[in-house]
């Protein structure tokens, strides 16, 4: 078993690794000039990675309402608020949201 401090740290640890890893490729790429690959890549992987996160999110769901609602909700609520706002910071949080409390909800 892990003490608190142990976790704090390995929370941190987690933590920062997650944030070098978000920001490394902007770092990388900052100064050099556009490429046709990063052009179609910009365009291409926000679909991509929203039809997987959904694909992800719909395999463990089953008939039973308290398992497809919160998975339905959320998607539906990310789509919504990305299509308000446009704003993928406030979708990814308002559909995580959005599942957790159907989620709880429904238990």
């Amino acid at each position: 078993m892990l003490s608190d401090p142990q976790i704090a740290v390995a929370v941190g640890v987690v933590a920062l690794i997650t944030f070098a890893c978000r920001i490394l490729p902007f770092v990388l790429l900052r100064g050099r000039p556009r490429s046709p690959l990063l052009d179609f890549l910009s365009h291409a992987m926000p679909l991509g990675v929203m039809i997987v996160l959904v694909a992800y999110t719909l395999s463990g769901v089953s008939t039973a309402p308290s398992s497809w609602m919160p998975a339905v909700g959320g998607i539906a609520a990310t789509a919504g608020l990305h299509l308000w706002r446009g704003s993928i910071a406030l979708s990814l949080i308002g559909g995580t949201a959005t599942y957790v409390a159907l989620s709880l909800l429904l238990a």
